[in-house]
């Protein structure tokens, strides 16, 4: 089969659908994988075709907009609310999608047996892939149906019970209809396609029952039982790491030197004073007595201590499994690796989905109480390493739940469903 891959985002949100790719390859499948221009290098050192799609998302988190919503005071956040702050934040977005919506479309021209379908770009591609006539499934990073079992993860709210839950929930997709919706507006009318609203999308795929698989594990977030047939979690997918890749003589030299390190890395994250956060990150690491690796990531972190190495990008699946402890940003993808590694984590989310998973991993007791960063100091965040280390109880709890995730095939379970349809299509 012909197969397309469209993922848009981070690092985090796209790296992991890499491992996809290479497992269809691999079962026989001609495979492209479209995303953005930065991120080219990356699928091409997997062996997979690459069609650029507009957009990076690091001018955007790197904007006014963006840093002054992750500097938000918690008395302002009490003022303000925190829908307030993501509905301004959300609309920065909206004018981006529109550019990248213009991509989509080109790149759903181009034809396919098969589109896969980040949730990120989802909302760009289903409906066209629809009046196309060409299959495609969902493969979400994170659980976006309403359900009465969790809050919506895009919104950060605390749980608030069932109907609170579902009515939050249903206010978390209007909010990002409204990204969205300019972006399909213009694609639709580009095509001559009669206007749809999101809405009336999301009932058709209900109706259908169109097939969304979710890449994390049911360890994690187990499928809430409220949610319509065809929605399933079959565990994580990696990023594809190639054999030939070898380690930095100088990290390994420091990993051998002493006893293992805390990493701390906010991957995407891109705070406008590197070198304050990066400081900040060192002062904690000597308040809490033990060695450091720091990631320097979007932000650009940098290390200065003889018991602190910086490093650039390194496979997160050979890292984390040499360190202490995984100081990160709760990102989807980080968040899914250290729980690979079976480390106990200290989470210090920045926005949207990062505190619903922040959350999960205290409520697994895998990790501390997560650290807002807008709330981040030295102090703090060197009092959470040492709870992470000094409760010998996160670190069995987060053994035991790797052990469950390890067994878990998730782009497996990809590949099968794509089979499924491949059979059906021949049966035809």
């Amino acid at each position: 089969m012909k197969i397309t891959i469209l993922a848009g985002g981070t690092r985090g949100d796209v790296g992991p659908y890499t491992g996809i790719g290479v497992r269809l390859r691999d079962a026989g499948h001609d495979v492209t994988f479209a995303t953005h221009q930065p991120f080219a290098d990356l699928v091409r050192g997997c062996g997979l075709d690459f069609q650029s799609i507009p957009g990076d998302l690091r001018e955007v988190l790197a904007s006014v907009v963006f840093q002054r919503w992750q500097r938000v005071s918690p008395s302002a956040v009490a003022q303000m609310g925190r829908a307030g702050r993501i509905t301004a934040m959300l609309g920065h977005v909206a004018g981006m999608m529109r550019e990248i919506g213009d991509g989509v479309v080109n790149v759903v021209e181009q034809g396919a047996d098969l589109l896969l379908l980040s949730n990120t770009l989802a909302p760009l591609s289903y409906h066209l892939a629809e009046d196309l006539g060409t299959p495609s499934i969902g493969v979400y990073w994170g659980p976006l149906e309403p359900t009465g079992r969790f809050p919506p993860i895009m919104a950060g709210y605390r749980s608030l019970g069932q109907w609170g839950n579902r009515t939050t929930s249903a206010f978390a997709l209007r909010m990002m209809d409204a990204v969205y919706a300019g972006a399909v507006r213009r694609q639709r009318a580009s095509l001559g396609l009669r206007p749809i609203s999101l809405r009336q999308l999301r009932r058709r795929q209900r109706q259908r029952r169109w097939p969304i698989l979710h890449g994390f594990s049911p360890a994690v977030v187990p499928r809430p039982d409220d949610w319509r047939p065809g929605l399933e979690v079959v565990g994580y997918w990696w990023p594809y790491r190639s054999p030939a890749w070898r380690p930095p003589a100088g990290l390994v030299e420091f990993l051998e030197a002493g006893p293992p390190p805390v990493f701390i890395g906010f991957g995407s994250m891109a705070p406008d004073d590197a070198e304050q956060l990066g400081s900040l990150a060192v002062a904690a690491l000597r308040r809490a007595g033990v060695r450091g690796v720091i990631q320097a990531g979007w932000a650009g972190l940098a290390a200065s201590d003889d018991e602190v190495i910086g490093i650039g990008d390194t496979p997160h699946d050979w890292l984390f499994p040499r360190m202490a402890a995984i100081v990160h940003h709760a990102g989807a993808g980080t968040t899914g690796a250290a729980l690979r590694a079976g480390r106990p984590a200290v989470p210090v989310p920045v926005m949207i989905d990062q505190f619903f998973w922040a959350a999960r991993l205290a409520a697994l007791g895998v990790a501390p109480q997560p650290i807002p960063f807008a709330r981040l100091s030295a102090e703090r965040l060197a009092r959470a390493i040492r709870e992470a280390l000094d409760h010998p109880d996160l670190g069995q709890r987060a053994a035991a739940l790797a052990r469950k995730i390890n067994t878990e095939d998730g782009a497996g379970c990809v590949v099968d469903a794509v089979r499924r349809i491949q059979r059906s299509q021949d049966l035809c």
